[in-house]
């Protein structure tokens, strides 16, 4: 059941807390995702996988759930033979099984359902470089498919999420246009600047005045970097911040594997707050014991 008020309400009130890593949950609980589709495989073989990971997080005191949808392009369906109308099937059941998972507990949860860069589909790590040789308009046109067939999926908002390239960021925000879901646009970065080097102050303006977007910031990052990130995102936008930082490991496309210590501190999300984050959260590495503290240091 949809809750009683929209997310830009909540978010009007005060912080609302998101979800961690979807990928370590699944892990967590014995899945294998040793797969280009990632966690969008579960969606064929192991639904029931997913909404347990969901219920997890929801058990962890998350207020929004974020779709198994980052990874689930109609592209990358079919490259493992999968038509456009079960693809546009399990797309839906991204919502759908978040939707169930969130009648866990009684409180408002908010799905958001996962749009992730054209570098995902990739699975080779450029999402965490972008520049991909394609115009706004290539990007556009990739996107939009999946964004309306989300949205018809009727999540509560649109997750335009690790975003590398504020080339890409414009692209995402014109497939959106007209699809009737508010979003959020958040980036993936490298200090004070996009995965592609463009600086945040600029990244970010793209969103300002876009009615549809309600909250506007960054994700799949170093700790450490969102701190500047969201005092930038509320300077230049005025509009609630969103931060879900990794663990602060970090990936090695060619290995397909973390490395490094984590750094991931729920305390630092009171300074998050301060500067005008207003969604909450954690993403790669981040589960949910962790969300559980950073749920208690907001408030909630």
């Amino acid at each position: 059941m949809k809750p009683a008020r929209t997310l830009a309400a909540a978010l009007a009130e005060g912080t609302v807390v998101l979800d961690g890593g979807l990928s370590n949950q699944l892990k967590a609980q014995g899945c294998d995702l040793s797969d280009e589709l990632w966690s969008a495989r579960l969606l064929v073989d192991s639904p029931e996988q997913i909404e347990a990971a969901h219920a997890a997080y929801v058990r962890a005191g998350a207020q929004v759930l974020i779709t198994s949808s980052y990874q689930a392009t109609y592209e990358g369906f079919a490259q493992r033979g999968v038509g456009r109308d079960e693809a546009s099937a399990l797309l839906a059941r991204s919502v759908e099984l978040a939707r169930d998972a969130a009648e866990v507990d009684p409180r408002e949860v908010w799905v958001a359902a996962s749009v992730g860069p054209y570098g995902a589909m990739l699975a080779d790590g450029s999402e965490y470089r972008g520049r991909y040789g394609l115009s706004v308009a290539e990007l556009e046109r990739f996107h939009r498919p999946r964004i309306e067939t989300l949205a018809a999926a009727g999540p509560d908002v649109l997750a335009l999420e690790t975003v590398p390239d504020a080339d890409e960021a414009q692209a995402l925000l014109r497939a959106a246009e007209g699809c009737g879901v508010p979003v959020w646009l958040s980036y993936s970065i490298a200090g004070e600047r996009t995965r592609a080097g463009q600086p945040l102050a600029e990244a970010f303006a793209l969103a300002a005045g876009n009615a549809s977007v309600i909250a506007v910031g960054v994700n799949c990052c170093e700790p450490g970097d969102a701190d500047r990130a969201v005092e930038i995102a509320a300077e230049v936008t005025g509009k609630p911040v969103v931060v879900y930082p990794n663990s602060g490991e970090e990936w090695d496309a060619v290995a397909r594997g973390w490395r490094g210590d984590p750094a991931f501190d729920p305390s630092r999300v009171r300074s998050w707050q301060a500067a005008g984050a207003r969604l909450v959260g954690g993403c790669c590495r981040v589960g949910p014991a962790e969300i559980t503290e950073l749920a208690g240091f907001t408030g909630r």
